[in-house]
């Protein structure tokens, strides 16, 4: 595949909040606080002295939520409010970044970080597998994107999963092109897709399925989109088939270089889980841990 159709920096680029607005601010452009309604905070703040946020929660002008979101905003972590966005609230660290699984998604991270991505500067792509369907891939893929991008990571999710792809829709994103058309010399920038409010994450869905996915994920042009991708992020997460279906996990898996095992509790099969890590293993790539997902 020629250079002209691998996705050009400007297209993935940081783009970073802008941060130091005052709370008031950024509420009057997300149109949940008025003019006014700031005069008024301000004279209460004055009068009492409380903080900006104590004091328009105690005119019933904000509530807490609105006053977090805020924060959120002027400190660059950007998080999503329910019904403004096209994303599933199924992303649960995209809106509820407070929450006890936002908080478990973090200590993966945090792991991950020490075990992977850390170890070694190339090491920026990251690929999800499971043994079988239904166990959660999909679901940790998209939410450690969003912890990954909220850290300032450059984070890049691309739905490998050309049989049963969600990315598209658990994002809610066009699948008209995506991989298989990048993968097949098809498509270029326009494949990769930023997501709204989110400025450091963008989504490459899995596109049109295409008949040979397997054909496609082994031919030179995935570790050379992957390759020139690393040169342009910090993060790379990579969904994935179910390993029990296709061989497509472990060739994903290698294309990336590590791989993250999702079993879903009191489900997953423990020889098929042990299948799956003997043929990543033996296929050269890093088994990085194994999450036990009861979600």
């Amino acid at each position: 595949m020629g250079e002209s159709k691998v996705i050009p920096s400007a297209v993935i680029a940081h783009t970073p909040v802008q941060t130091g607005r005052s709370i008031g601010a950024i509420l009057i452009d997300e149109e949940r606080l008025t003019v006014r309604d700031v005069e008024s905070i301000l004279r209460l703040q004055r009068e009492q002295k409380l903080p900006f946020g104590e004091a328009a929660v105690k005119l019933g002008l904000l509530t807490p939520a609105d006053v977090d979101y805020a924060l959120s905003r002027q400190f660059d972590f950007p998080y999503l409010l329910r019904g403004k966005s096209a994303v599933s609230e199924e992303v649960v660290a995209a809106y509820a970044p407070f929450s006890a699984k936002a908080e478990a998604l973090r200590a993966l991270r945090s792991q991950l970080v020490l075990r992977w991505f850390d170890t070694d500067p190339l090491h920026r792509a990251l690929a999800i597998i499971s043994a079988e369907r239904k166990e959660g891939r999909s679901f940790i893929a998209a939410n450690l994107a969003v912890v990954f991008s909220q850290l300032g990571e450059r984070t890049l999710l691309i739905d490998a999963d050309m049989r049963n792809p969600c990315q598209h829709k658990l994002f809610g994103l066009s699948n008209r092109i995506g991989l298989s058309a990048v993968l097949s010399g098809r498509a270029g920038p326009e494949t990769v897709q930023r997501i709204p409010s989110m400025p450091n994450l963008s989504v490459l869905p899995s596109g049109a399925l295409p008949p040979n996915p397997q054909e496609l994920l082994l031919r030179p042009a995935f570790p050379e989109l992957l390759h020139q991708l690393v040169a342009q992020l910090d993060i790379i997460i990579l969904d994935s088939p179910a390993a029990s279906e296709t061989s497509d996990a472990q060739a994903i898996a290698v294309r990336a270089g590590a791989a993250l095992i999702v079993v879903r509790r009191n489900a997953g099969r423990t020889w098929r889980v042990q299948g799956l890590t003997q043929s990543v293993v033996q296929a050269k790539s890093t088994i990085v841990g194994t999450v036990l997902n009861d979600v």
